[in-house]
């Protein structure tokens, strides 16, 4: 079984396990459901007094979902308030309060750790993506008679950027936005010779899994691009692409991303130049001998 490595992939797992835990950790699963806050900040024997077990109870729970500790698991409860909590000044104090580690401080230092953090995304994003889903990816763009392309919150920039890049090809590509509360307008629009390209990174917008559930209806083709093979857009998905980004404190970057977009555009390029190419040699009338 893997360790979920995020609050909604360990929420989820919980919930679908919880009538197989035995009395004791279906006590501790309640209690780490229903009080995100306290599992995050409080120490272990506070949490085992307020869910009335035993310390040791919550290392087996711990345990039971593939975490090496309790004090692991917390990890997650705490990523996921750091996510939650939009103001960035909020974010940096938060992380202070909760690591122990000093964190870089000073615009150099904060530099060096992006452009460090950020390289090992892009090698694992490389060496990770097949040449297969790549190739597979940009043959539904190609088909596709429109593009509608969706990413809310910080995944916005790159939903916007691969538009942009789409339209530069000349492409019938949508940036699917909710401008003026039109999300259900927009959505409608979508056909099943249509293709969808839906990004969201946890906390999932519901925006987003709104707009994969309807492609799905419509028969759409869909990519999806996010942080996990069980994350929510996975299942509606013909491919789905796991992208880590560089973390550095409480901040995530999107250099994977963006660069994964990037490649579509450039690679549906290339198809579209080769497509015209040997278009053009079929016209081409053969001289005679």
């Amino acid at each position: 079984m893997s360790t979920p490595n995020n609050y909604s992939e360990l929420q989820d797992v919980i919930r679908s396990r919880y009538g197989e835990l035995s009395r004791r950790l279906q006590q501790v699963a309640a209690y780490v459901l229903d009080n995100t806050n306290s599992v995050a900040f409080d120490t272990v024997a506070v949490i085992a007094e307020q869910a009335d077990v035993p310390p040791s109870t919550l290392i087996r729970f711990a345990n039971a979902f593939g975490y090496s500790g309790f004090n692991d698991m917390k990890q997650v409860f705490r990523r996921h308030l750091m996510e939650e909590t939009a103001n960035y000044t909020e974010r940096a104090k938060m992380f202070r309060d909760l690591e122990d580690q000093p964190s870089p401080e000073q615009p150099e230092e904060i530099l060096n750790e992006f452009a460090r953090a950020n390289v090992q995304a892009l090698q694992q994003l490389a060496a990770q993506t097949s040449a297969e889903d790549l190739n597979k990816a940009v043959q539904i763009l190609a088909d596709a008679e429109n593009i509608y392309v969706i990413g809310l919150r910080r995944s916005f920039s790159v939903a916007t950027y691969l538009t942009y890049a789409l339209r530069h090809l000349n492409r019938r590509a949508f940036l699917i936005d909710g401008l003026g509360g039109m999300f259900q307008e927009q959505l409608e629009l979508i056909g099943p010779k249509d293709v969808v390209v839906a990004i969201s990174f946890s906390p999932y917008a519901r925006e987003t899994l709104a707009l994969t559930e309807t492609a799905s209806m419509v028969g759409a083709r869909q990519i999806a691009i996010t942080d996990s093979q069980v994350s929510p857009l996975a299942s509606f998905s013909d491919i789905c692409f796991v992208v880590k980004e560089a973390q550095v404190d409480a901040f995530r970057s999107q250099s994977a991303s963006l660069c994964l977009v990037q490649s579509f555009a450039v690679s549906l390029a290339y198809h579209d130049k080769d497509h015209k190419k040997d278009t053009d040699d079929r016209k081409t009338p053969m001289s005679g001998t």
